[in-house]
């Protein structure tokens, strides 16, 4: 019962963080799944893709609702990705325990610098693909997304941003394509490693990870995305701080 309560809290809080932000869910569904739920980093991978593809999608389908989605930039940056998400989850599972969580507390102190930054949130501006950056940086998230289980919404709204010149509220919607399609063809290279996966704790944890994202949305038009964001940063650093102690020691 307790283990079940932890997974319906934290599911909560994971996509809250997707329907707010637009990213950032996975960063710490993968540490609650390891140190509140018990599983190995390579199953909290897995496990993680799994809740952040249905959070994700439910998450797009709200955004796409208020025309906050720009959906030919977006599948030109998420195509890019596929293909290096893709290898990059079939080699996740040959990798050391250790280095796959040092890994994660690296990036994930990475994200909470990128928010703790002051970003460029202006207005009306054209959204003018350029296919080389755009290509370059979706490969890149993609292979962030195979290899960790995060959705790399959390780099992909500021590259959004600053590559292809997106107002925000476009960034955070367009930025949920990116995470559901790298997230997809993650999982379709772990298809044999989600037989171990505890579905009695990630059907909730997934459940709750989606009316989670419901509020997000809702309070993303509430409250001011600088304030979001920087509480979320200050939460990622003491994540990272304990995952990279975890896995030195």
């Amino acid at each position: 019962m307790s283990a079940l309560i932890l997974a319906l809290a934290a599911g909560a809080v994971v996509g809250l963080a997707l329907g707010a932000l637009g990213g950032g869910g996975s960063v710490l569904a993968v540490p609650a799944l390891i140190y509140l739920l018990g599983f190995t980093p390579a199953a909290a991978t897995t496990a993680s893709l799994i809740i952040v593809t249905a959070t994700s999608l439910t998450a797009l389908y709200a955004h796409a609702r208020t025309g906050n989605v720009r959906w030919k930039a977006g599948a030109l940056f998420a195509a890019a990705g596929l293909l290096p998400a893709a290898a990059a989850g079939a080699a996740a599972s040959r990798l050391p325990q250790v280095l796959l969580t040092a890994a994660f507390a690296a990036i994930t102190a990475l994200a909470a610098v990128k928010m703790l930054r002051p970003g460029r949130t202006g207005g009306d501006r054209t959204t003018t693909v350029r296919p080389a950056k755009a290509a370059g940086t979706g490969a890149g998230l993609g292979a962030l997304t195979g290899l960790l289980g995060v959705g790399g919404g959390f780099l992909a709204v500021p590259a959004l941003v600053g590559v292809l010149a997106f107002e925000m509220q476009a960034a955070v919607g367009t930025s949920l394509l990116v995470i559901s399609a790298n997230s997809l063809a993650s999982l379709a290279t772990r298809g044999a490693t989600t037989a171990g996966v505890d579905w009695a704790l990630i059907g909730p944890f997934t459940g709750a990870a989606i009316l989670g994202a419901w509020d997000g949305k809702r309070l993303a038009t509430k409250v001011a995305g600088t304030l979001l964001q920087r509480t979320f940063a200050v939460v990622l650093l003491a994540v990272a701080a304990f995952m990279l102690i975890d896995a030195l020691t």
